[in-house]
């Protein structure tokens, strides 16, 4: 499938290295990407969802369905609201990237997400059917989560970086230092051929400090987001739905869970 074999590509840094993106720019199959990029979202959805069919007397699979739908949509939507906002700050100073630039990369940086994510689906299954503790479900879920972007956003950076690194420009020499550099390479020819080999580069650092920026708005959306598209596992004592309704909030959901898994109460 040539989906996966661009997010091959990608997870052994042949896309996002230094010469590859001088000679190429950001250079992806995008259909095959997405497709691939949809595929892996959904079969981690489902592998969430087995927790509420192993854990009730009447397994519930439209957990594993609707989750295989949630993951996907989930940073879909994320995505879809965040896009904006970092073409226009990278306009604003100056990046060099076009929106379909910005979105080849942001399609790369989801593969990293959803493969580390689809990685873990099979582990998340097996203590979903060995385990009957719901926080601890939910504790390891988000820990997966926060593994997988933090592969992901490490990409992200990496890319940004090798995109907008540029040759340093020559240092300027005064006319009156002209001989004494001639004196020093006579009678160090040997040091001055090591310090002309250098070609030193400079990092546009608005940009980065842009998509820093950016990937901090993105995890706060992307939590929201999951607060309101839940529930993903499905506690065991509540029936199947497909959203619950808007109460507390996901950081009010994972202290609550640990306390429960910590102290019982």
């Amino acid at each position: 499938m040539r989906g996966l074999r661009e997010i091959d590509r990608i997870l052994r840094g042949d896309v996002n290295s230094s010469s590859n993106l001088r000679e190429r720019g950001i250079a992806l199959q995008f259909g095959h990407v997405i497709f691939a990029n949809i595929l892996l979202a959904a079969f981690a959805g489902a592998c969430l969802g087995v927790f509420g069919v192993a854990n009730r007397e009447e397994p519930e699979f439209r957990f594993m369905l609707a989750d295989a739908i949630k993951v996907p949509l989930l940073l879909g939507l994320t995505l879809a609201i965040t896009f904006p906002s970092l073409y226009v700050f990278n306009a604003l100073v100056g990046s060099p990237l076009s929106v379909a630039q910005l979105g080849h990369l942001m399609a790369a940086t989801l593969s990293v997400l959803v493969v580390v994510l689809a990685s873990f689906g099979p582990i998340v299954a097996f203590f979903s059917i060995t385990s009957t503790s719901y926080p601890f479900i939910l504790l390891l879920t988000v820990a997966v989560f926060i593994v997988a972007s933090g592969f992901a956003m490490n990409i992200l950076w990496r890319t940004i970086v090798n995109l907008t690194i540029r040759p340093a420009p020559p240092p300027t020499i005064p006319p009156s230092d002209t001989d004494h550099s001639e004196s020093v390479h006579a009678l160090n020819p040997v040091g001055s051929e090591q310090v002309g080999s250098i070609s030193p580069v400079v990092t546009n650092w608005a940009v980065v400090k842009v998509f820093a920026i950016w990937i901090v708005a993105f995890a706060l959306v992307g939590t929201q987001m999951s607060w309101v598209l839940r529930p993903f596992i499905g506690a065991p004592q509540m029936d199947f739905t497909w959203l619950r309704p808007r109460h507390d909030s996901f950081f009010e959901a994972v202290a609550k869970a640990i306390r429960l898994l910590l102290f019982g109460a």
